[in-house]
């Protein structure tokens, strides 16, 4: 059984910085890929970052500039640098991976909330 644990959410002032942890354990056959989301109230989940095996990434338009997606493969750690936060930012974030080549399944944390207060 595979479980994604996210780490590092609290409350933080505008402008401020936050770093999320999200570690992977369980029966891992090998990981594809994996990112984050986050769900503001009222609305539905979007994607925040994603980050593949070979280290390339993508971010949603919002968060460039201001968050960094990065692994540690050998820890089965992700992480998500979160700086210069605003108060949109706020939601709960959660993290996914992406596991198996042959048959895929995407496997999720319980996530963890983010506050950013004006």
């Amino acid at each position: 059984q595979v479980q994604l644990v996210e780490s590092g959410g609290g409350l933080v002032q505008a402008g401020g910085s936050l770093k999320l942890s999200c570690t992977v354990s369980g029966s891992i056959s090998s990981i594809v890929a994996m990112g984050w989301y986050r769900q503001a109230p009222g609305k539905q989940r979007a994607l925040v970052a994603t980050i593949l095996n070979d280290g390339s990434t993508t971010s949603a338009d919002p968060i460039k500039g201001r968050f960094t997606i990065s692994r540690d493969n050998a820890k089965n750690l992700m992480y998500l640098q979160m700086s210069s936060l605003k108060p949109e930012d706020t939601a709960v974030y959660y993290c996914y991976a992406v596991i198996g080549y042959d048959s895929p399944m995407v496997y999720w944390g319980q996530g963890t909330q983010v506050t950013v207060s004006s």
